[in-house]
């Protein structure tokens, strides 16, 4: 079976190796290197390295919205196009180049959290569970019907890096599993119910930012669904502290304005919230290097009495 693959992040990279198991791989389409670190050198994306380490071709387009792109997509004569995490919304033309389309391993289970970034929503809005949805792609975002849902349990710790990764496998097996019998019919292709769709937006370094007002569950799972970017932040001493690991604080808090530390000593840091508290267990102060609570209370950069935000 001839197939294309679409993808850029370290969550497809299984995914890739998973079709290369069970296709020919006749190219992997990825975005184009960009600039990272402090030096701004260009770096690849995961993609394209795993991609050349296995010896396939790879093509980075700046623009697929063209009549050129979409003749290429036609010209590779593929079965399917297999697409996960590519970071661009593809045109109808390339949607219907190849034999049976393109199909989409999307991470939520459809129709809860489409759209760009459905992990981190899913984590900050507390859910219990996620998945991998195979879905055939269609002109609109993540609407297409879905041959098979696959879920995935969310532990109350873990954030949304962590579960990134455990979706990544997740994606894998999918891949292995189900994308032949998707292909061959097989599997039914199932229309999603609109009026239950949630949406997941593309996320901005501003939301990010911790509002002290809600409860500490809510902020906590805030926490966790920012991480790794862009990350839970605060501001103390006219400087940003990122909050990179939380815990609920149990029992009741004093009556006082949310943001307020109630507790900077060897036992750590906890903030009163709209309800509760809030434990913050490692922290990174804007410039520094991050640091366990206790650390950091012992470097004097939080007191008792302070107000974040």
């Amino acid at each position: 079976m001839r197939a294309l693959f679409f993808g850029t992040p370290e969550i497809a990279v299984p995914a890739l190796e998973a079709l290369h198991e069970v296709a020919q791989v006749v190219c992997v389409v990825t975005q184009p290197d960009r600039p990272a670190g402090r030096g701004l050198d260009l770096k690849p994306p995961p993609v394209k390295t795993r991609a050349l380490e296995l010896g396939m071709q790879v093509l980075q387009p700046t623009k697929v919205r063209t009549p050129d792109f979409a003749r290429w997509v036609a010209s590779m004569q593929a079965r399917v196009a297999l697409v996960i995490a590519y970071g661009r919304i593809l045109p109808q033309a390339v949607l219907d180049a190849p034999e049976r389309g393109c199909m989409n391993l999307h991470a939520s289970l459809l129709p809860k959290y489409r759209g760009a970034s459905p992990i981190t929503w899913a984590v900050v809005n507390g859910e219990r569970e996620t998945g991998i949805s195979l879905m055939q792609m269609d002109a609109g975002m993540d609407t297409g019907p879905v041959y098979s849902m696959h879920s995935l349990p969310i532990g109350p710790e873990e954030n949304a890096g962590e579960v990134a990764a455990r979706l990544a496998m997740l994606a894998a097996q999918v891949v292995r599993s189900d994308l032949q019998r998707a292909i061959e019919g097989e599997l039914a292709a199932v229309a999603q119910d609109a009026d239950a769709a949630t949406h997941a937006p593309i996320l901005a370094k501003d939301h990010g930012r911790i509002d002290w007002q809600r409860p500490a569950q809510s902020i906590h799972d805030h926490v966790r669904g920012m991480q790794p970017w862009p990350g839970a932040f605060t501001r103390v001493r006219g400087k940003t502290l990122k909050v990179l690991r939380s815990r609920v604080r149990l029992g009741d808090r004093p009556a006082c304005e949310p943001g307020t530390v109630l507790v900077a000593d060897g036992g750590g840091i906890a903030v009163a919230c709209g309800e509760g508290a809030l434990e913050l267990v490692r922290v990174q102060l804007e410039g520094r290097k991050a640091l366990d609570s206790r650390e950091f209370v012992s470097g004097r950069g939080l007191s008792a009495g302070e107000v974040l935000g």
